[in-house]
């Protein structure tokens, strides 16, 4: 299945990440062990390295304040749609 993901995209995960691969931003969320899965982010940056699709995600909280960035693969997420798209 080809996925087509672009910049700005709302997303949610679909596989736990770790803590061992975030950069975090907020120290209050320092103690977290993973990102669970079904958490809501947007994409900020697309990689695109010849043999796979890398994607820079941005978590933040309901005040639209960045909590932690995650580089993920297409297989950890998952687009949302809002509205449904008709031929």
């Amino acid at each position: 299945m080809i996925k087509n993901f672009r910049l700005l995209d709302s997303v949610a995960i679909i596989k736990p990440i770790s803590n061992t691969r975030l950069a975090l931003v907020e120290p209050a969320y320092a103690s977290i062990s993973s990102l669970p899965v079904g958490l809501v982010g947007t994409i900020i940056e697309l990689y695109d390295t010849g043999n796979e699709s890398q994607y820079l995600v941005e978590f933040a909280d309901s005040q639209g304040i960045e909590y932690a960035m995650a580089m993920l693969k297409a297989d950890e997420i998952l687009v949302l749609q809002y509205e449904l798209a008709v031929a």
